[in-house]
C-alpha cells in the first residue's frame, strides 16, 4: 500500500478514536465509530488474498451494525428524553440495546464469532490494531455509560466472556486466535468491573494494553505464526525467549507480574461488594486461560535446550535484527510495586 494512503488512514484511525473518546453528543460519537471503522477497513483488505477479505467483510458487517443499534438506541432516547447527551440513558430499551452493541463491537461473549476469524484472517500488525486500538472507542462508551447498565446482565457477560475465552483458547494452535481468545477473557474482567469502579476499569484496560502489545511485538520480531514456532524463539534471541515467558506468566495473572494487579483489585472490590459468586466464577473460569498461557509458556522456553542444534534456526532463513527485550520485561515484571500509587 502506498504509504501517503497508509498514513492517512492511520490518522482517520487515530482521530475517529479521539472523536468517540471526546464527545458527549450521541452523534458526535456516532461519527467517530464510523471513520474509524472505515479507515480500518483498507489495511484489513490491503492483502489481495480472499482471507483477508473475507475478514474485511466479517468486520465491515458487524461493526456497521453495532452502529446502527447504537445510533437507534440513541435517536429513541433523544425521542423521549429531548436530549443528546450520552450519559442521560433514562428510556428503558435504550442502555440494554447499546450494550448489546457495545458488546459487538468489543467482541464480547456470546457475540464474538467474529474477533478470532478477523485476526487470523489479517496480518500480525493489524491484529495488533484489532486486539488494542480498536478496543479504545467501544470502551470510551462504556466507560462513559456504564452506571446506566443492569448488574445482571454485565454480571452474565463477563461470565460468558471468561468461560469462552479460557475454554475456546484451549483448542487453538495459531498464536492470532489465542491471542483473540486471550482478549476476550481479559474483555470479561473489564466489563465485571465497569459498574463498580471505573478507575479500576481504566487501570485493567491500560494494563491488557501494554501486556497485549508486548506480547504482539514479540509474534512480529519472531515471525512466529502458530505454537510450533515458539520452540525456536531461542535462535533469534536467547533474551527475547526470556520475555516470551515473562508476558505470557503476566497475560495469565501469576504474581507477583503485573497481570496479577488487575485481578487482584478486581476480586477485592468484588467481594467487598458482596458479589462473592461473580467473583469465584470469574477466578475459577480464568484458571483455562491460564492453561493455555502455561503451555505457551511451557512450548517457548521448556522444551528445546538452547545448547541443542538439531531444531531449525530461523535466523538462517530470513535474518532479523533482535529487539531490546528490556521496556518489556520492565512493563510485565516491574509494576506490581507501584500498586497503591496506580489504585490509591
Amino acid at each position: 500500500m502506498n504509504p501517503y494512503i497508509m498514513t492517512i488512514l492511520i490518522c482517520n484511525l487515530a482521530l475517529g478514536a479521539i472523536i468517540t473518546a471526546a464527545s458527549y453528543h450521541w452523534f458526535m460519537a456516532w461519527i467517530g465509530l464510523e471513520l474509524n471503522t472505515l479507515a480500518i477497513i483498507p489495511i484489513l483488505a490491503k492483502h489481495h488474498h480472499p482471507r483477508a477479505t473475507e475478514a474485511a467483510t466479517k468486520y465491515f458487517i458487524i461493526q456497521a451494525t453495532a452502529s446502527s443499534i447504537i445510533l437507534f438506541s440513541s435517536i429513541i432516547n433523544a425521542w423521549h428524553t429531548g436530549t443528546w447527551d450520552i450519559t442521560q440513558l433514562t428510556t428503558q430499551p435504550t442502555p440494554t440495546m447499546l450494550l448489546i452493541a457495545l458488546t459487538m463491537k468489543l467482541g464480547l461473549a456470546p457475540m464474538h464469532f467474529w474477533l478470532p476469524e478477523v485476526m487470523q484472517g489479517t496480518d500480525t500488525t493489524t491484529a495488533l490494531i484489532i486486539a488494542t486500538w480498536q478496543k479504545l472507542p467501544p470502551m470510551s462508551l462504556l466507560y462513559l455509560t456504564s452506571n446506566q447498565f443492569p448488574m445482571t446482565l454485565l454480571s452474565l457477560l463477563a461470565i460468558f466472556s471468561t468461560l469462552i475465552g479460557g475454554w475456546s483458547g484451549l483448542n487453538q494452535t495459531q498464536l492470532r486466535k489465542i491471542m483473540a481468545f486471550s482478549s476476550i477473557g481479559h474483555l470479561g474482567w473489564m466489563i465485571s468491573i465497569s459498574l463498580i469502579s471505573q478507575k479500576l476499569l481504566l487501570l485493567t484496560l491500560t494494563i491488557y494494553l501494554l501486556m497485549t502489545t508486548s506480547m504482539f511485538i514479540i509474534i512480529i520480531s519472531s515471525t512466529t505464526k502458530t505454537t510450533k514456532d515458539l520452540g525456536t524463539i531461542w535462535t533469534i534471541s536467547p533474551a527475547l525467549s526470556t520475555t516470551t515467558m515473562i508476558t505470557l506468566m503476566a497475560l495469565g495473572g501469576l504474581p507477583p507480574l503485573t497481570g496479577f494487579i488487575p485481578k487482584w483489585l478486581i476480586l477485592k472490590e468484588l467481594t467487598a461488594n458482596h458479589l462473592l459468586p461473580l467473583a469465584t466464577t470469574i477466578a475459577l473460569s480464568s484458571l483455562l486461560s491460564l492453561m493455555f498461557y502455561m503451555r505457551l509458556t511451557y512450548i517457548s522456553t521448556l522444551t528445546i535446550s538452547p545448547n541443542t542444534s538439531n531444531s531449525p534456526m530461523k535466523w538462517r532463513f530470513k535474518p532479523i535484527k533482535p529487539i531490546n527485550p528490556t521496556p518489556m520485561i520492565i512493563s510485565t515484571l516491574l509494576l506490581i510495586p507501584i500498586t497503591p500509587l496506580i489504585y490509591a
